[in-house]
């Protein structure tokens, strides 16, 4: 079984922080064994229902702003794997649950940004995943459960979002110090992942503390529901860290 791992991916500028995430994401991809694809369920692609992207070479998404000139020149042009899509999409639709097809649509900086640093020769199948960010966790729990099979079949699944994502709190200089709702936040997360008390996080909102301020919206953390859906409850921490005060920029890897 190849387990799903839920990263979070932070600023664009990761690449070039000099953070221990980044650090992190760059031994991550040489300690896995080497995937035959890899499924990316990126916060940055949500649609009304379940998408795939199925292109010969997936395009490389800049979708971002204000940022330095090196980071809309990056480049990962993966290719994709359009049987594959067919293949998730048959899996997805025998679970109950609408799906598509895009056949325009690259990768997203959720996406390229961590595979750039764990897999920098592009060389591995890539597809995206989009979430359905209306649908909450549950809806995420179950559409991860469909996708369990890929984990026998050499398919590794990358949930992109982020631990903590309110950006409105950011801060780009000063002290690394996490507030006290960040780390309580975190720390009811991490505890509740440890001891498998999966309806307490489908219930996260309203059970853990500063959820909302954390999470302003819910597309960030409902990447780690697909990997604990299609993993199991087995939960390993494989990082915990800050940048920029209040992005914990925990991982995860899920088994049964």
């Amino acid at each position: 079984m190849l387990a799903p791992i839920f990263v979070s991916h932070g600023s664009p500028t990761l690449l070039f922080d000099d953070v221990p995430a980044r650090d992190f994401l760059r031994v991550l991809g040489p300690s896995l064994p080497r995937p035959k694809a890899i499924l990316v369920v990126s916060a940055h692609w949500e649609t009304n229902i379940p998408a795939l992207n199925a292109v010969a070479v997936n395009e490389t998404i800049h979708d971002f702003g204000g940022f330095p000139q090196i980071l809309f020149d990056q480049r990962y042009p993966a290719p994709g794997d359009p049987a594959l899509a067919e293949r998730i999409a048959g899996l997805i639709a025998g679970a109950g649950f609408p799906v598509g097809i895009d056949t325009a649509r690259g990768l997203d900086h959720g996406a390229w940004v961590p595979l750039k640093l764990m897999y920098p020769a592009n060389d591995i199948p890539v597809l995206q995943l989009s979430v359905q960010t209306h649908l909450g966790p549950a809806h995420h729990l179950r559409l991860g459960e469909a996708l369990r099979p890929l984990t026998d079949e050499g398919v590794l699944i990358l949930a992109s979002g982020s631990f903590t994502h309110d950006l409105r709190s950011v801060s780009w200089r000063g002290p690394n110090e996490a507030p006290d709702w960040v780390t309580e936040f975190a720390d009811w997360m991490t505890a509740a992942l440890a001891e498998g008390r999966v309806d307490d996080l489908v219930n996260y909102r309203r059970l853990a503390p500063h959820a909302a301020r954390n999470h302003p919206t819910e597309e960030h953390i409902l990447p780690l529901f697909v990997a604990l859906g299609a993993g199991g409850l087995d939960a390993r921490t494989l990082h915990q860290s800050l940048t920029f005060s209040v992005l914990r920029m925990d991982a995860y890897a899920f088994a049964a």
